[in-house]
């Protein structure tokens, strides 16, 4: 089964996942800079224009080209009441024999801690097995990011290792903590380390 390169929406619960558009830049700038103290810790540096106009609509225009040649999935976590809560993308999607992409994903501070990253991980998880025909999916984030590993590993992603130097994260190169989840997994539980 091939991807079907159109726009996906997917729904949750309590919320749609769908790609940006140009109508959200004021709600996505406004969360990120709101946020921006509680991102700083998990993520690489913001470029000076990283909350620009400009920046945002050259956002919107490489997730609809990523969405469509099937190389990422870049979604917004969006309430059913229109509020937005944060992004979640699969990137990376490599085909052929790995059948497989890289998780990533943010939520903004006022939403932390309330079950949404982890509603998006399993809907997002649910296509890529289903719909997007994919065998395997990685994660990693930083080892004390305790909110980041119980989100995978409430969705049934299992810890695989420690990736050396992974990302600069805060300006500085990181080990993270690998984590995947896969289409038919009989691993079983695994100790995270």
């Amino acid at each position: 089964m091939f991807f079907r390169r159109h726009a996906p929406r997917l729904e949750t619960e309590r919320m749609v996942l769908r790609l940006p558009a140009h109508g959200d830049y004021s709600a996505w700038s406004n969360l990120r800079a709101e946020s921006r103290e509680f991102l700083t810790p998990w993520e690489p540096v913001w470029h000076a224009d990283h909350l620009s106009h400009r920046a945002f609509t050259n956002r919107v225009y490489w997730a609809a080209r990523a969405s469509r040649s099937g190389t990422s999935l870049p979604l917004f976590l969006v309430r059913h009441d229109g509020v937005l809560l944060g992004a979640i993308t699969l990137d990376g999607i490599r085909r052929g024999p790995a059948q497989m992409g890289t998780l990533g994903y943010w939520i903004g501070a006022p939403f932390a801690r309330q079950g949404y990253m982890s509603e998006a991980i399993g809907a997002v998880v649910a296509h890529a097995f289903g719909p997007m025909d994919l065998s395997r999916i990685e994660a990693a984030c930083l080892p004390e990011n305790a909110a980041s590993r119980g989100a995978l590993e409430s969705c049934g992603f299992k810890y695989e290792g420690v990736a050396q130097s992974y990302l600069q994260i805060n300006g500085r190169w990181r080990n993270h903590v690998q984590y995947s989840i896969l289409r038919a997994d009989r691993r079983g539980r695994t100790e995270a380390g």
